[in-house]
């Protein structure tokens, strides 16, 4: 069985989902999917029984590898929708996300491939986030959160992890978009804030802001190491 537009879209989203969830609940693909229960749980059927998922009843959902293949399309077309929004269009980056979800639906492979060509052929979406190829591979991203890193580390933001509008345009405001460099000062314990050196000014923000930022490391601190167990 073919995977239909819908399908395609919903294993997407359940891909993005899979990325930071062991198993997507149902619960939690509702939170990021405008449809009703019955409607998710009724897609959700389809997709176990085409074999593109593996539903463990109460605990949720989790892709088999030909359903993250047919995710990859989607994906694709939605990250190059958010590059096109943002360096064609001129949207800001925090209303990228949720108008790519209405625009894409409208895009046909002729308009994808246009609208690669225009956006400057991006590997990444203005978030970070990596564009499957055409041939549906996902380029492979090293990177962690900066809550992980140790202080005195020398990152690069890689991908910025959150599509709160309030979160993303603060972000934007202070400059810790994707490839910008900076040096990590000081991390305070028991989920303190973080100062990062950075031009043209310091910075500090809070511990779970510090979640959604996930960098690659340069050169890796000493500070803020955890005593060995004893």
């Amino acid at each position: 069985m073919s995977a239909s537009p819908a399908m395609q879209r919903y294993a997407a989203e359940i891909y993005r989902l899979q990325q930071d969830h062991e198993q997507v609940s149902l619960s939690l693909l509702t939170s990021h999917v405008e449809a009703s229960a019955q409607a998710i749980s009724t897609m959700v059927k389809r997709l176990n029984k085409s074999g593109y998922l593996i539903h463990e009843p109460y605990r949720g959902v989790r892709l088999t590898e030909d359903g993250e293949r047919i995710a990859m399309p989607s994906l694709r077309r939605h990250r190059l929708t958010e590059v096109f929004l943002v360096k064609v269009m001129k949207y800001d980056w925090a209303s990228a996300h949720v108008l790519s979800d209405t625009f894409e639906r409208g895009i046909n492979d002729e308009l994808e491939e246009r609208m690669f060509e225009l956006a400057g052929c991006p590997t990444r979406c203005p978030h970070g986030e990596p564009i499957p190829s055409k041939d549906g591979v996902m380029p492979a991203v090293k990177d962690e959160p900066l809550s992980n890193v140790p202080s005195g580390s020398d990152c690069v933001v890689s991908r910025v992890r959150t599509h709160d509008m309030d979160k993303l345009r603060y972000i934007a405001e202070i400059g810790l978009v994707p490839g910008t460099p900076f040096h990590l000062l000081s991390c305070a314990p028991f989920k303190g804030p973080l100062r990062l050196e950075m031009k043209p000014h310091d910075h500090i923000i809070g511990y779970e802001l510090s979640q959604s930022i996930w960098v690659e490391v340069t050169k890796k601190g000493e500070g803020n190491k955890l005593p060995p167990r004893v």
